[in-house]
């Protein structure tokens, strides 16, 4: 193969995948059999196969039980604020960002003590075991599943306190930055690293899509005095979604 030479499969689904970008296969149209593309584009059995599972994974086509491959409708896109942090309220910047792009946000949330896995007890900087608040986030506009977050607190710094639990007590569902302010832990930094992967498969089934769609992760970290408070991985479906941050000039 030539240098810039596609495969053969990747030149098929190319074609395809303009065809539904312009509406010359529309939404929920059956893609065309396998025995199709070999005859039209000139192929083998298995490049036709290939072709239609980089679609597959790419998410534009979806296959139904009994009846073939059809095109999935593409969501519009929406945007999800991230605007910073600011205190001096009793809300999450989840719901201070819902409210100034007039959505309707809500949470589901548990918590539970657990052991600090390796990765997350790194990002804390504490010792791989050491006991920490998990609280799992299932946030929603309108109704519909739009956000995961799992949240670790070290227990050193909130256990026993009256913010342990993230959304009970007198602080409940409060920001972090309040409820640590309210236990004299003042939060001078908070950094976000957005990286994406494939979704989990129970990530998917709480989000909706199609297994192997591709999330956006925000790992975010608090950090006070340079002690991280608390660390939290967000989870945002990358097809429906897009990250807007408003940053200030300094």
């Amino acid at each position: 193969m030539t240098f810039g030479e596609q495969p053969a499969y990747l030149r098929v689904a190319g074609d395809l995948r303009r065809k539904i970008v312009d509406g010359s296969l529309p939404p929920h149209a059956r893609l065309p059999s396998q025995a199709r593309i070999r005859e039209e584009y000139g192929v083998s059995d298995t490049v036709a196969l290939e072709a239609r599972k980089v679609l597959m994974a790419e998410g534009l086509v979806e296959g139904r039980s009994g009846s073939g491959t059809y095109v999935r409708e593409q969501p519009v896109p929406r945007r999800v604020a991230r605007s910073g942090y600011r205190t001096g309220g009793v809300s999450t910047p989840f719901r201070q960002e819902q409210a100034e792009a007039g959505a309707r946000g809500t949470w589901e949330s548990g918590s539970e003590q657990t052991a600090a896995p390796a990765e997350i007890a790194k990002r804390l900087g504490i010792a791989a075991g050491d006991r920490v608040m998990r609280t799992r986030y299932v946030f929603r506009d309108a109704g519909e599943a739009m956000m995961l977050s799992t949240s670790w607190e070290p227990l050193a710094v909130t256990g026993r306190t009256p913010v342990m639990l993230p959304e009970e007590g007198p602080l409940g569902g409060s920001g972090v930055v309040d409820r640590m302010a309210a236990i004299d832990v003042v939060v001078d930094n908070v950094v976000e690293e957005v990286g994406a992967r494939p979704g989990l498969a129970e990530e998917i089934l709480l989000l909706g899509g199609v297994p192997g769609h591709v999330v956006l992760v925000i790992g975010r970290t608090y950090f006070a005095s340079g002690l991280a408070v608390e660390t939290a991985d967000v989870v945002v479906p990358a097809d429906r979604y897009r990250l807007a941050y408003h940053l200030p000039v300094r």
